[in-house]
């Protein structure tokens, strides 16, 4: 930025927008609501700084005359004032209809198969233009990504939260068994002895195990299960358990999905309920399209706390 350029300000370009406009000093000053001595002392800037006369005293005594210099920089002036107004718009309000952000949400497979198909036709809806990204959080790195607006939001569990990050309770929700309807076993309760005897299919996010939080709380109980497929994401889960005799353990809200084809089935022993929450930055609380951002994912959990459950 050149000595020019740093040396002009709002006020300068609103004083001489306004001269433009009424080529009078007092009408100019009462526009601007500064006093007629403050407006002369801008307009003595802008002869300074232009190198021009600009306004010049009419011959009839009553108010001034634009120089050329003045009217030719007029449209230009106008466009950049247009152009402040835009930015200051954009600061100020978030326009959901309009925009075309791009928003990043980091979080795993759970959550995302819970919120996903309720959030993302919502937000469509509400603003047809945006771009949701899902990513996979890196839990080391998740504050530094909030931090530096590589992430906007992250949905995890209290654990894996930060020092310095906002943070607000989603929903709670509770693992239940599916089978695939038809199930040579029936559609009647499961006894634990029934559970351990079954073959199971297990979702492991980090991919290729056959032992998880399921099979603590067994271990605990002295009992244990098989589990013979382990697959990484949960979208496949449904398409598993409806081509076999397999039965799997998941949070509720995503089963009940699928119950076209899935019987749900309460697990026959104490599994622990797990809490999902928001995460963000602080210095993004006051961003309007962060602010709208994190109301549709609040609005859209709110809605999954109050859904029906069999």
């Amino acid at each position: 930025m050149n000595r020019l350029q740093s040396d002009f300000d709002l006020g300068l370009l609103l004083t001489f927008d306004a001269l433009l406009k009424d080529r009078n000093v007092t009408h100019a000053a009462a526009r601007l609501n500064i006093t007629q001595s403050a407006l002369s002392a801008r307009l003595t800037r802008l002869r300074h700084l232009l190198g021009d006369p600009l306004f010049i005293p009419s011959n009839s005594g009553r108010g001034m005359v634009a120089s050329p210099h003045a009217l030719a920089l007029q449209p230009e002036l106008v466009r950049l004032l247009e152009q402040m107004n835009d930015f200051i718009g954009v600061a100020r309000v978030f326009e959901p209809r309009s925009s075309k952000r791009i928003y990043r949400i980091a979080a795993t497979d759970n959550p995302v198969s819970i919120l996903a198909p309720d959030l993302i036709p919502h937000l469509k809806s509400e603003a047809p233009h945006v771009k949701v990204a899902f990513t996979m959080p890196n839990k080391a790195r998740i504050a530094e990504q909030l931090e530096q607006g590589e992430v906007d939001i992250f949905v995890g569990a209290a654990e894996d939260g930060a020092p310095g990050l906002v943070v607000r309770k989603l929903f709670q929700e509770e693992f239940v068994t599916a089978q695939r309807k038809g199930h040579p076993r029936g559609r009647g309760p499961m006894t634990l002895d029934e559970f351990c005897s079954l073959d199971h299919l297990l979702i492991s996010t980090s991919g290729g195990q056959f032992a998880g939080m399921v099979d603590n709380a067994l271990s605990d109980l002295g009992r244990s299960r098989q589990v013979s497929v382990s697959v990484q994401s949960y979208a496949l889960a449904p398409l598993v358990l409806t081509s076999t005799d397999l039965v799997c353990t998941l949070p509720r809200r995503f089963l009940e999905r699928f119950d076209q084809v899935l019987d749900v089935i309460k697990t026959p022993f104490e599994l622990p309920p797990f809490e999902m929450n928001l995460f963000w930055h602080r210095r993004m609380s006051a961003d309007a399209a962060h602010t709208w951002l994190r109301g549709q994912v609040l609005q859209c959990a709110r809605g999954l706390m109050k859904a029906p459950r069999a």
